[in-house]
């Protein structure tokens, strides 16, 4: 049985266009996050559909949850998000051969 890197969960995540909208809007708004009915207003989503792509973004460790009184505020995992950068770019420039030298 072959499991998933987290890091390919992550960008599998961000695969779906409402998925890197949604995760796009929320690193705009920084470490404060936004309720769920705030980034269903910014980007026209219904409820249903904009729950099904944060759970999603939840599951592949990208945005954090938080629950406040009656609201859940949804936040960028900063540290997840520069750890798939590092990861994406840990090799840049080191330099590949190609088969024809």
């Amino acid at each position: 049985m072959t499991t998933t890197s987290p890091h390919a969960r992550a960008l599998a995540a961000l695969g779906h266009d409402a998925r890197l909208s949604i995760f796009r809007l929320l690193v705009k708004a920084g470490d404060n996050g936004l309720r769920v009915g705030d980034i269903g207003m910014h980007l026209g989503l219904a409820p249903s559909t904009l729950a099904h792509h944060l759970s999603a973004l939840v599951d592949a460790g990208l945005v954090i949850q938080e629950r406040q009184g009656r609201e859940v505020f949804n936040r960028v995992d900063f540290p997840a998000m520069h750890r798939i950068i590092d990861f994406l770019t840990s090799e840049c420039c080191s330099g590949v051969s190609s088969r024809s030298d």
